[in-house]
């Protein structure tokens, strides 16, 4: 039933997605979605305003308006729900998984605004936190990033992420047959079209094709792979 009662109201043009909010709604109303806080459900917000004090830029606060009135019952139904789904390695809930609409990284007449544009459409990136079966992943040109390549070049964004997932790490510090088991995992269930690994031109980092090859042959998978070696200065030295 509607009603006209209090309840909290999110700034698009001030929420820059941060998530601090979420943890702090007591009743999980809260939620990112397309890199944007949102109310879920008007049910599920009780107009108490906890999560205000959380937002550095002041995007919520509490107005009244028509909306439907708050349900407990409702509130303990999306709990439950929410328990039961898989967490993520960091501990962090896999719904608080982001995906951002399409920037104009490398695009415009303003070369300026287009080279500082981010290409980067979804969240989490690191192939350890990445679910094999999350939405930005089907169908999609994959990026295998090392770590140390992402600071090296300089146009990463312009040059290799646009229009790519991005599944990054480090070949040499985190687990080899994890890694293998996670992309094995991944193209089973993703669709994957193409795939570029993007490494650095030091021995360690070559285990990053590697594992990614073996993962391919383990599972007999048939998807083209470009590999890009850059140098410590971030030159790409082939392709």
């Amino acid at each position: 039933m509607k009603v006209t009662r209090k309840i909290i109201q999110i700034d698009d043009e001030l929420c820059d997605g941060c998530g601090q909010c979420v943890p702090n709604c007591a009743e999980g109303a809260l939620q990112i979605v397309d890199g944007k806080a949102r109310i879920l459900a008007d049910n599920l917000c009780d107009g108490l305003g906890a999560c205000l004090g959380e937002c550095p830029n002041g995007a919520l606060k509490i107005i009244e308006r028509e909306a439907d009135d708050f349900d407990e019952h409702a509130v303990e139904k999306h709990l439950a729900r929410q328990k039961d789904e898989k967490p993520m390695a960091c501990g962090c809930p896999s719904h608080q998984i982001q995906t951002f609409m399409p920037s104009s990284a490398g695009q415009g007449t303003n070369r300026e605004t287009a080279s500082s544009a981010s290409a980067l459409s979804h969240w989490p990136i690191q192939i350890r936190l990445v679910p094999a079966d999350a939405k930005f992943l089907k169908n999609a040109h994959l990026l295998v990033l090392a770590d140390c390549a992402a600071v090296s070049l300089p146009n990463l964004h312009q040059e290799l992420l646009a229009g790519k997932a991005v599944m990054m790490g480090c070949p040499k510090f985190d687990d080899a047959e994890a890694y293998i088991e996670k992309f094995k995992e991944v193209f089973a269930k993703a669709g994957i079209q193409s795939i570029t690994i993007a490494y650095m031109e030091v021995p360690c980092c070559s285990g990053l094709p590697w594992i990614v090859k073996k993962a391919l042959e383990s599972g007999s998978f048939n998807i083209p792979v470009t590999e890009i070696v850059i140098s410590a200065r971030g030159k790409i030295l082939s392709k």
